[in-house]
């Protein structure tokens, strides 16, 4: 490997994991702006939380979980704790075939880890204790998460199959949406969402700007978590996947825009939104096998399925205040489909991969994510009082408001004083 090709793969990998690492933002404003102001503080406090638990878990075993280096076609791996540069590497240039470095490696894949919690944290906002959340997410994102990555990304047994997911419509997203939906079904609804007559009742959140600027940080994060997704700078490779992640985007948008308008005769900014949302996740298995056109069809149909899924999940009466079942889950699992039907890798034998592989990782992960948050619920409980939902959680969890003075006018810290 030459050098000077060398520092640019480097460098590219780096500078996609800082766009990684802003989608972080991202979700951290969408989730704050689609929930009521009362419980924006602790929507923040979750999201730092997330990001912070999910490296050090990642560091401490979750790297070696999901790419053990052992064991190759298999379901299980583990290359021991903490992180140690291969032998005979000080240099960096012998790791992953010249393209990168070890440490950038576990630094990039890192940033991936923790968003498959932040999903879930916005599908039970409003309604969940703090301490539970942060029990799950770590155990989420340290265990998990990396086994079901391990099986694709880490030469386990979906790879040895064929099975395609570039940048993990299913092994981040669709993880992160049958999370959340395990947590959900355990959880139950906010209080007044669904009436006893069968009528729902909308709980809006309290800044649609908030929420914009957050798709919009996602969208820009998005090229972070595509275009690195490559794992090298390849200029094809690259440009192609940043062209085909915007045009799925816009797609998402105007197919959200034309079915919510059909549907509900009112033009729904979240709606929008969320088709941008579910375009970017939809493109995310095969940007790099598509062409232009079919990341339109591809971003277009995901905009679709986001009202459908959105009044669906409603009218079973799964409560998710940003919709991430429906953009993480339902988008996810299209996009991994859609590798089978569309681009390079087309047919219907790759369609059969495509779909038993998705579905097994959604089977172990919501057994997992169910089974946690089961043993969570009888033992320290997973549901804040009536009153304190009530409240709100910023005030109830965290002593502090975001935006005005009320029952709590100083942080806790100084109060102690």
């Amino acid at each position: 490997m030459d050098q000077a090709l060398f520092t640019a793969n480097n460098v590219w990998m780096l500078v996609s994991t800082v766009l990684v690492f802003v989608m972080h933002l991202g979700f951290s404003a969408l989730e704050a702006g689609f929930v009521q102001k009362k419980n924006t503080v602790n929507i923040l406090f979750k999201n730092a939380m997330i990001i912070s638990i999910g490296l050090l878990t990642y560091f401490i075993v979750g790297f070696n979980l999901m790419y053990p280096g052992v064991n190759e076609g298999g379901f299980f791996g583990f290359g021991g704790f903490g992180l140690s540069m291969p032998e005979g590497d000080a240099g960096g240039i012998a790791y992953a075939d010249g393209g990168y470095t070890y440490y950038t490696d576990f630094i990039f894949q890192g940033m991936f880890a923790a968003t498959a919690a932040t999903i879930v944290s916005g599908a039970v906002a409003e309604r969940i204790k703090l301490n539970a959340f942060l029990v799950f997410a770590t155990l989420f994102v340290a265990i998990s998460y990396p086994i079901t990555g391990m099986w694709k990304w880490g030469a386990g047994w979906l790879d040895a199959a064929g099975f395609y997911d570039f940048a993990g419509s299913t092994l981040v997203h669709a993880v992160g949406g049958w999370g959340a939906l395990a947590a959900v079904l355990l959880l139950g609804a906010r209080r007044g969402k669904y009436q006893k007559n069968g009528g729902i009742k909308p709980i809006p959140g309290h800044s649609m700007p908030l929420a914009a600027i957050g798709v919009f940080l996602l969208w820009f994060g998005w090229f972070g978590f595509n275009g690195g997704s490559v794992l090298s700078a390849d200029p094809v490779a690259v440009s192609l996947v940043f062209v085909t992640t915007s045009l799925a985007a816009s797609a998402g948008a105007v197919g959200a825009f034309f079915l919510s308008y059909f549907l509900f005769k009112s033009h729904d900014l979240s709606m929008v939104l969320n088709g941008i949302l579910g375009g970017l996740v939809g493109i995310t298995a095969g940007a790099d096998l598509m062409s232009p056109m079919e990341a339109i069809m591809i971003g277009g149909i995901a905009g679709l399925i986001i009202p459908v899924s959105v009044v669906f999940f409603d009218r079973i009466k799964i409560d998710d205040p940003v919709g991430a079942t429906s953009v993480h889950l339902m988008c996810g699992l299209w996009g991994t489909l859609a590798v089978g039907i569309f681009g390079a890798k087309a047919g219907l034998g790759q369609l059969w991969t495509q779909l038993y592989g998705t579905l097994a990782v959604g089977a172990f992960t919501f057994a997992f994510a169910f089974g946690l948050m089961y043993i969570l619920k009888v033992t320290i409980g997973i549901r804040v009082s009536e009153e304190e939902e009530e409240r709100g959680l910023d005030v109830a969890e965290h002593d502090m408001e975001a935006y005005e003075a009320g029952t709590v006018t100083e942080p806790a810290y100084q109060l102690m004083k």
